[in-house]
């Protein structure tokens, strides 16, 4: 059974970070390109991800975070990682973790509030 476990988030005040953590189970997690999505309030999940890394450590970033989060993965631990700085407003949003290969499945976690106050 795939199963993925975001944490991490918080209240943070503009300009501040947050390093969110994902734990994914029910996959070959080394082999499988990974990313961070994020549904702001009264929105829909957005369909690419914000930051995304493949299995051998590349790493893609939407223009929005670029230069201000980090994504990051630890094979040893099936875990992906959001190392988030410079935190908007803007950047309020649940965030969740999956496969590149899941991203239109049914298969999401929980997610993860993250919440930006001005």
């Amino acid at each position: 059974q795939v199963r993925f476990v975001e944490s991490g988030g918080g209240l943070v005040q503009a300009g501040g970070s947050l390093r969110l953590s994902c734990a994914a189970s029910g996959i070959t997690f080394s082999i499988n390109a990974m990313g961070w999505y994020r549904q702001a309030p009264g929105k829909q999940r957005e369909s690419v991800a914000v930051a995304a890394i493949s299995s051998s450590g590349s790493t893609n970033y939407a223009d929005s975070v670029k230069g201000r989060f980090t994504i990051s993965r630890d094979n040893a631990k099936n875990t992906v990682y959001l190392q988030m700085n410079s935190l908007k407003p803007e950047d309020t949003a649940v965030y969740y973790c999956n496969a590149l290969s899941l991203q239109w499945s049914a298969v999401w976690g929980q997610g993860t509030q993250v919440t930006v106050s001005s």
